[in-house]
């Protein structure tokens, strides 16, 4: 019977600890500290981007893991950040440079006093690359 004791103890100590992290807060705004700064997340981008790409030559075979590798790092460094109920999207583009325009757009239903994206572009003599991150609140 004690190890039962011990047993249903343990149990309920980890539903308690479950219970504190998925209690509603009621909070609809995150305070001020704890928001998605765009600034700080360019940043971020800029170094993940001269880290990955500084010495890189545009091959078709490798932008795949290229991109899914630079949004993998991305979305690392934003939970660094260690901001709650936020949710991160990361998008990359890689592309050969042949000295052609491009023009990315993106439209979003969001709240624009909790949400925000941040984007950077990096260009070399054979690539360019756009990556673009988004911070959306959860209610």
């Amino acid at each position: 019977t004690q190890r039962h004791g011990d047993r249903f103890a343990k149990r309920t100590a980890k539903m308690d600890a479950r219970k504190k992290t998925t209690e509603n807060t009621y909070q609809i705004r995150p305070p001020f500290k704890e928001k998605f700064r765009p600034n700080v997340v360019k940043q971020m981008i800029r170094a993940v981007l001269q880290e990955r790409l500084q010495n890189a030559t545009y091959q078709s075979e490798n932008t795949s893991a290229w991109t899914r590798d630079i949004a993998e790092d991305v979305k690392t460094k934003l939970k660094e950040l260690k901001l709650p109920r936020y949710k991160f999207l990361v998008q990359v583009v890689i592309g050969e440079q042949r000295g052609q325009g491009v023009r990315m757009g993106n439209r979003c239903f969001w709240d624009s006093e909790t949400d925000n994206c941040a984007s950077e572009t990096f260009v070399n003599d054979s690539l360019f690359c756009v990556v673009a991150a988004f911070g959306v609140y959860l209610y």
